[in-house]
């Protein structure tokens, strides 16, 4: 499921997000729910493109991005820094500096930046790094030793873009790491492979012993579309594995999709169908989310959660 780096003339255009976003109807959204993956998107020249970029995205700007939380009920974002902008994290952080109190971000950067840089991401929102081995513009695996201390030292956890196909090789190096490290998309695995694929089965082995996993991308993991039914049983044993290292994305702007545009009100409508329960589904959007990200302790009516 790897997607080709491609020259920029060849970088296929992807449409934007439903304009309309809308609440779930299937819960009451908790206080202090978080969308824990989305991107802000800028357009050249003010905000270059990479040319080893996968796709082409429309932009993706903060006030939309804040409407669309403002519209579904959550309280606070989590941005990760988009792969066509490669490294260059300036519209995230600009994002985040007006928005200190209600968002949070994921940064690629490259290794040997000044710590006086370090300490402005930090400053800005900046809680993690990403490596992503998927799309073209991103950092992949290969320093992944130096990018560990990194996060070590400044008190960040890492976010890997990977296919769960991966996962095998690497798994007892994971289960290993000194700092912790979120999952995204659960390891976009399409679920025509099935539960007792050696992909998906290193997945939950390693949410079990200690990985956090989003909840995010039934989408892109999906065979039937929507309303993504056939992700259920996969989304449920994950959360069953580590109930308390579970977190949900939109994924908006829904980048490097070309299908049927969802809204994000369907999008956490399923959360009903991945966790039934409506305390373990609270504790989701909201205080495994506080907890890994840094957000203010949760006010909302489940706060005996024992996990904290």
């Amino acid at each position: 499921m790897h997607e080709a780096s491609l020259s920029t003339d060849q970088a296929p255009g992807c449409p934007g997000p439903d304009p309309r976003p809308r609440p779930p109807t299937r819960f009451v959204m908790p206080h202090g729910a978080v969308d824990t993956h989305a991107h802000v998107i800028g357009l050249p020249p003010s905000h270059p493109f990479v040319a080893s970029r996968s796709y082409t995205p429309p932009a993706a700007t903060a006030e939309s991005y804040l409407a669309m939380l403002d519209a579904t009920g959550m309280t606070y974002g989590v941005l990760v820094q988009v792969s066509v902008h490669g490294t260059d994290n300036s519209l995230m952080v600009e994002t985040l500096k007006a928005n200190r109190d209600r968002l949070r971000g994921i940064a690629v950067i490259p290794l040997g930046l000044p710590d006086k840089e370090l300490a402005a991401l930090k400053e800005a929102g900046v809680v993690g790094l990403r490596l992503n081995i998927l799309y073209g513009g991103g950092i992949g695996f290969e320093e992944l030793d130096d990018y560990v201390a990194l996060a070590r030292e400044l008190g960040w956890h890492l976010q890997f873009l990977i296919d769960a196909q991966d996962l095998p090789p690497l798994a007892s190096k994971l289960d290993k790491l000194p700092v912790p490290f979120v999952i995204d998309h659960w390891g976009h695995f399409p679920v025509s492979r099935g539960i007792p694929d050696p992909g998906f089965q290193t997945l939950v082995s390693l949410v079990r012993n200690g990985a956090w996993v989003k909840l995010s991308g039934a989408y892109r993991n999906t065979v039937e579309g929507p309303p993504y039914a056939d992700t259920i049983p996969f989304a449920r044993l994950l959360h069953e594995a580590a109930p308390e290292r579970c977190v949900w994305g939109s994924d908006w702007p829904h980048v490097a999709h070309w299908q049927h545009m969802m809204n994000v009100g369907d999008l956490l409508n399923l959360l009903v169908d991945w966790v039934p329960d409506e305390k373990a589904r609270d504790r989701v959007l909201t205080d495994n989310a506080h907890r890994l990200y840094g957000f203010g302790v949760a006010t909302h009516r489940h706060e005996e959660d024992p996990s904290r």
